[in-house]
């Protein structure tokens, strides 16, 4: 049993689990009724938007199960906010089965863009203190949002930030998670939760054939691919450098859109790196061990898979949630990250005037030939940078030359030396011989021999 609890606890920590259904309800809920106009713009029943919903929320599970796994990483993916957009406004007098063609060549577009590795090359250059300016001009709306919330709710938004301060305090790693069920009770209790129209229903995969047109591969599935590499894959792998996570970039961009090529004909309009809830769940809040994280970006793809299962059945139960509720948890998942982020992009004085500006320029919401304000912020920060001569390395520091040293003051207590030779004693004189006695008189004046 108690192996049981072990087991269980490490494939579902209750942190992790929250981060992947928090990433979920902030990613559905923030824009599918984007995603709903979009399918209305291109013809779609309401059988064919189940299949658009079925087709994203198991192009996003998969993935998010997948790459979490493979790379241990907190991979979260989603479907392209500004893409749909794009769709909602320039599909007037398309047909469906045209606007498929223009996903299909936008999927391609980004498998070749991946498979081929330019993107990571482009995102390799790009300097980690403008990366992160970037992210946090994307998620600074979400924290601002929080408070501009209160305006509409005051006691719902209130209560949540009062909730999630006081288990900030004793208990971190569940702050968001109860900040999120006392606005879902608030909400119950004022009755601000719309379930009368939610009903339960199983979606179907619908095929759709696609016909190519060049007026709509230029004017909807090219702009599509811009939109999706500049303003999600760019601060999507932002999102991942800034919480330390060195994944490879284009297996990441190929895979997303591999699998939106696949999907396409079914409804998946654009699949990619997502950027806001990736910073929910690549976060502290998530797990206190980064290498644990991977675990929220999977419970994320298991929560987006039921989304798909369901359909718009889900689709419309999450957006039945109050928009104070949605932007105010989003606001609380995202405060630590924003943080992090504005730390990380200010912290080199050579850097903080370009990452000003681009955090600035990312924030203001900007667009210019459809492309959003993370691209043209990012364009700016560079420009600031470079006048600004932040690429110029940095002068060497002069280098002191070492001391000269002193010479050693002599010691006091004699050192051994080695002894002087001993002298040899001086050779004994020769030996005299003693003089030869006189001789006898009269004899010989020698021996004889």
């Amino acid at each position: 049993m108690r192996r049981s609890m072990s087991l269980l606890t490490r494939a579902a920590p209750l942190s992790a689990v929250t981060a992947g259904l928090l990433a979920m309800v902030v990613g559905v809920t923030s824009s599918a009724a984007i995603v709903f106009s979009a399918a209305r713009a291109a013809g779609a029943d309401d059988a064919e938007l189940a299949s658009w919903m079925l087709a994203l929320g198991v192009g996003m599970g998969l993935t998010c199960i997948g790459l979490s796994l493979w790379y241990r990483a907190p991979i979260i993916t989603a479907w392209s906010t500004p893409g749909a957009a794009l769709l909602a406004t320039g599909l007037d007098g398309v047909t469906l089965r045209e606007a498929t063609g223009a996903f299909l060549i936008s999927a391609a577009l980004i498998t070749v863009a991946g498979a081929t590795g330019w993107f990571a090359r482009v995102m390799s250059r790009v300097p980690v203190p403008l990366a992160a300016a970037l992210l946090a001009g994307v998620l600074v709306q979400f924290g601002i949002g929080l408070f501009t919330s209160m305006r509409d709710s005051p006691v719902l938004v209130a209560t949540m930030f009062a909730v999630y301060l006081l288990c900030r305090r004793f208990v971190p790693r569940y702050a968001v998670l109860a900040a999120l069920a006392a606005g879902v009770t608030v909400a119950a209790a004022s009755s601000s939760l719309h379930l009368a129209q939610v009903h339960l229903a199983w979606a179907k995969p619908i095929f759709t054939t696609p016909a190519f047109s060049w007026p709509v591969a230029v004017g909807v599935a090219l702009p599509l691919f811009v939109v999706t590499m500049a303003s999600q894959n760019l601060p999507g792998v932002a999102v991942l450098r800034n919480d330390g996570y060195q994944v490879p970039v284009s297996p990441l961009i190929a895979w997303t859109g591999a699998t939106n090529l696949v999907l396409a004909p079914f409804g998946a309009f654009g699949l990619n790196l997502a950027a806001i809830t990736a910073a929910i769940c690549t976060g502290p809040q998530a797990h206190p061990d980064p290498r644990r994280r991977y675990v929220a970006g999977v419970w994320a793809g298991v929560f987006y898979l039921i989304v798909g299962a369901l359909g718009a059945t889900v689709g419309a139960l999450l957006t039945a949630l109050p928009q104070a509720l949605v932007l105010g948890i989003a606001g609380i998942g995202l405060l630590g990250t924003i943080g992090s982020s504005l730390t990380s992009s200010l912290s080199d004085d050579r850097w903080r005037e370009a990452a000003v500006v681009t955090f600035l320029a990312t924030a203001s919401g900007f667009k210019f030939l459809g492309v959003g304000s993370a691209f043209w912020g990012l364009i700016a920060g560079l420009l600031t940078a470079a006048a600004t001569g932040a690429f110029r390395p940095r002068d060497p520091a002069p280098t002191t030359p070492p001391a000269r040293a002193e010479p050693a003051a002599p010691s006091t207590r004699a050192e051994p030396s080695t002894p002087p030779a001993r002298p040899e004693p001086p050779a004994p004189p020769a030996r005299s011989e003693p003089p030869a006695p006189p001789a006898a008189q009269g004899g010989a004046t020698g021996s004889g021999a």
